[in-house]
């Protein structure tokens, strides 16, 4: 990665980005309930000290700031948990605080996931206002029994409300759908996807369901409760899913991303082309001049290390250079476009023999995976890494 401070605009990651640009993610870490299948860092809390919280998160981010002095923001993504419970005066306060530090780059990306619950709808005009150009809506599924199974607070109708007020109040929109879930057939699915598409937003997340460690739905089908498809069948939805979404014109740029051309997650893209992130709030991780960071997880860990530090950095490390190798391979093999073509670190035989057999692309610049190979990434990324 960069060094610390300003580099020079030759100073890039093989994407063409100059190095003096950095994204930001800020993580809101509580959520109404917690869904079965989630292992995100989120937390249900009776109450919350909105300014104590507004307070917290600026320290933060003024700690950041100080360490990437002379970057320009080129993105800005409110994740969690569920940002959209963020009130919008502290999302107007982080926003603008960034720019003061920071500064933006003339086309700025700023993203907020929001949950389609009619109350966080009300507030997409004020977070609009407040200076929020995207949204990320948390639908999940176009199917009411899907969402009682997948313990989601909204029903279908509310979802595609939510939606329209979305696309009414931001430049751009996307929605997230979860497929290959237990019984769902190639049929089911494919209505689904159609439907879905017919919304016209540029932008698509469609996730295979899996089932995390920690997880509600871990603990179901360790008691065999729950049963989810067998890789075949999963592999014939993804299949699926890559010829639908392409043919619509929004195809795959990510494993699990779809969008026309021009309306690809611009902060999601710093992550997997391994550009320089900066990450504030509970649990949120950076890559930043070299080093790994991380913030406490625990809501109140982080706020007492705001009041003790300053910051919320439970961890700070250095990345070796072997270490980059690695992560680069790990985020860059995720996308359509792969990565710059190095020899250094990979076990040239088995790339060429993923080659032969169709699951790797290879030029003299780039390397990237085939959309066979994208159903096989964790084999080729443990083969590949000398």
């Amino acid at each position: 990665m960069a060094r610390q401070g300003v580099s020079t605009s030759l100073d890039t990651n093989g994407s063409g980005e100059p190095r003096s640009q950095l994204a930001l993610y800020v993580h809101w870490p509580f959520c109404v309930s917690k869904c079965p299948y989630c292992d995100f860092n989120s937390h249900v809390r009776e109450s919350i000290d909105q300014e104590v919280w507004r307070t917290a998160l600026l320290a933060d981010l003024a700690h950041e700031a100080r360490e990437t002095a002379g970057r320009r923001l080129t993105s800005i993504f409110f994740g969690g948990g569920t940002p959209s419970l963020m009130p919008p005066q502290t999302v107007a306060a982080l926003i603008a605080a960034a720019e003061a530090h920071w500064g933006f780059a003339p086309d700025v990306e700023i993203t907020l996931e929001a949950n389609p619950s009619s109350v966080e709808a009300a507030r997409f005009a004020d977070l609009a206002a407040a200076g929020v150009n995207r949204v990320s809506l948390g639908l999940q599924s176009l199917d009411d029994e899907a969402l009682r199974f997948l313990g989601r607070a909204h029903d279908v109708e509310e979802g595609l409300r939510a939606l329209e007020t979305a696309q009414a109040a931001f430049a751009r929109a996307s929605f997230d759908l979860i497929y290959a879930l237990p019984g769902q057939s190639e049929a089911a699915w494919a209505d689904e996807l159609r439907r879905a598409l017919s919304f016209g937003t540029g932008h698509l997340s469609l996730y295979q369901l899996t089932i995390e460690p920690g997880t509600r739905f871990a603990t179901l089908a360790a008691r065999g409760d729950l049963a989810i498809p067998d890789p075949d069948s999963s592999a014939s939805l993804y299949e699926l899913t890559q010829a639908m979404t392409s043919q619509a014109g929004l195809p795959a740029y990510e494993i699990s991303n779809h969008a026309r051309p021009g309306q690809e997650s611009r902060h999601n893209l710093a992550y997997w082309r391994y550009d320089p992130y900066a990450g504030v709030g509970p649990g949120a991780h950076g890559r930043r001049g070299g080093h790994a960071t991380q913030r406490h997880r625990k809501p109140e860990n982080w706020l007492a290390g705001i009041a003790r530090n300053g910051h919320g950095i439970v961890e700070e490390t250095t990345i070796t250079l072997a270490d980059q190798r690695i992560e680069r391979l790990l985020m860059g093999l995720r996308l359509a476009e792969g990565i710059p073509f190095k020899p250094g670190g990979l076990n040239l035989p088995a790339v060429e023999r993923l080659v032969s057999q169709g699951l790797l692309e290879r030029s003299e610049e780039r390397l990237g995976a085939t959309p066979r190979g994208m159903l096989l990434l964790d084999a080729i990324l443990a083969e590949i890494v000398s």
